[in-house]
C-alpha cells in the first residue's frame, strides 16, 4: 500500500510542477527557467549563480561522478564548462555550492545520510574560472567537525560580505544553523557551531546584501532576516512543487531566486522577488512552513500566479499556477514522496 500511495504522490506532484508557470527576464533571456540539457547531470544537488558569467549556474551531481563541476547557460540549458578538481580525496556525498566574495566557489561535500557516521566531512574551495572553457583547477581540502556531533547536511551558504561559510544541518525532527570559523584552515579540523534552530533544510542561499537567508526543504522554503550572524524573522517564499527539491540559489542581481531539482533534464525554475525583501514574494496561496518533518518552509508554486512561461506559452493574468483540487493532492502526497526519497536515499547511502 505504502508502494501505490507512493507513485500516485509522485504523479500529482509532477503534474502540479508541470502546471506552474515561470518567469523569465526582459533582457536577453538570462537567468531565466530552464531544463538541464546535460546527460552527465542526473543529480544536481546544489546551484550558485556565476559572479563572472551573467545568465550562468554553476552545479553538480549528488554522488558517484567524481570531482566535476559544471557551468550552465540558462538561456540554453546547455553546460558551458566542466572544471575538474585536483588535490582532493574522492567526493563522497557533495550536496552544495556556493560563490563567496573573495571569488571562490565553495562545495560541499557535507550529505551523511547514515545518520551521521562520518566524523568529518569536507569543504572543497577554487577560484571560479575566469574563461568558459573546460579547466582543470587546483581545490583546497578543509576538513569539517561539528561541535555536538556528526550529523546530515544538505545546505552550504558563504556569506556575501564577510565570507564566512554557514551549514544547516538536516533532520526530520528539525535540525540547526552551523557556524564557521571566521577563516577556515587546512591545519586543521574546522569547527562549526550550532547557533540556531531551522527546519527540513535541503538548500539555502543568502541574499547578495547578506540581510536574508533563504532555506528551502521538500515542500517549500522560507527566506528569514539576517542579522550580526543571526536568524531573524522568517517569511514563507513561493517556491514551486518539484520531484525532488534539492537547491535554491539567488539570481547574481538579487532579483529572483532559482529553485532546481534532481533527475535527468532537471528544471530549474525562477521565482521573482519583489523590491529588496525576499519575504515579500507574488502574492498567491501559501502553505505556512511551521517546524517538523515534512519541509523546510513555506508557500506552495501557486506563489507564482499569472506568470507565464516564455518557453511552454503557459499562464494567463489571472490564471492560478495551480488549481486548488491539486494543491491539496500536491500537500496531502507530498509526505509519501519525500519518503521514499528519504528511504531510497538511506537504502543507497547517499
Amino acid at each position: 500500500m505504502r508502494v501505490s500511495l507512493t507513485a500516485l504522490g509522485a504523479t500529482a506532484l509532477l503534474l502540479f510542477a508541470g502546471t506552474a508557470p515561470a518567469r523569465a527576464d526582459d533582457g536577453d533571456g538570462a537567468d531565466r527557467s530552464f531544463t538541464i540539457e546535460d546527460p552527465r547531470i542526473t543529480e544536481s544537488s546544489g546551484l550558485a549563480a556565476s559572479h563572472l558569467h551573467p545568465g550562468v549556474y554553476w552545479t553538480h551531481n549528488d554522488s558517484e561522478d567524481g570531482p566535476y563541476l559544471y557551468a550552465v547557460d540558462s538561456r540554453t540549458g546547455r553546460t558551458v564548462v566542466t572544471v575538474t578538481m585536483t588535490g582532493v580525496g574522492e567526493p563522497r556525498d557533495v550536496e552544495a555550492i556556493s560563490l563567496g566574495p573573495d571569488g571562490n566557489l565553495y562545495v560541499g561535500d557535507i550529505g551523511d545520510n547514515l545518520d551521521g557516521t562520518w566524523d568529518h566531512v569536507w569543504i572543497y574551495r577554487l577560484p571560479e574560472p575566469k574563461v568558459l572553457k573546460d579547466v582543470t583547477v587546483r581545490a583546497t581540502q578543509f576538513d569539517v567537525v561539528y561541535a555536538d556531533g556528526a550529523r546530515d547536511a544538505e545546505a552550504l551558504m558563504v556569506h556575501p560580505k564577510t565570507g564566512r561559510v554557514w551549514i544547516a544541518s538536516k533532520n526530520q525532527d528539525g535540525g540547526g544553523l552551523y557556524e564557521g570559523p571566521a577563516h577556515l584552515s587546512t591545519s586543521g579540523k574546522n569547527v562549526f557551531r550550532r547557533v540556531g534552530e531551522v527546519p527540513w533544510v535541503t538548500d539555502g542561499a543568502f541574499s547578495p546584501d547578506g540581510t536574508r537567508l533563504v532555506l528551502r526543504g521538500y515542500l517549500g522554503a522560507d527566506a528569514y532576516t539576517f542579522d550580526d550572524g543571526r536568524l531573524g524573522d522568517a517569511g514563507g517564499v513561493g517556491a514551486p512543487f518539484m520531484r525532488q527539491a534539492e537547491s535554491v540559489t539567488y539570481t547574481a542581481d538579487g532579483t529572483a531566486l532559482m529553485f532546481g531539482t534532481e533527475g535527468e533534464r532537471s528544471r530549474v525554475q525562477r521565482l521573482e522577488v519583489k523590491g529588496t525583501d525576499a519575504a515579500q514574494s507574488t502574492p498567491g496561496p501559501r502553505v505556512s512552513s511551521g517546524s517538523g518533518s515534512s519541509g523546510g518552509g513555506g508557500s506552495s508554486a501557486a506563489g507564482e500566479s499569472g506568470a507565464r512561461d516564455p518557453e511552454n506559452g503557459s499562464g494567463a493574468e489571472g490564471e492560478t499556477a495551480g488549481k486548488g483540487g491539486t494543491v491539496l493532492v500536491g500537500l496531502l502526497l507530498a509526505g509519501a514522496v519525500w519518503l521514499a526519497v528519504r528511504t531510497k536515499r538511506r537504502r543507497n547511502g547517499g
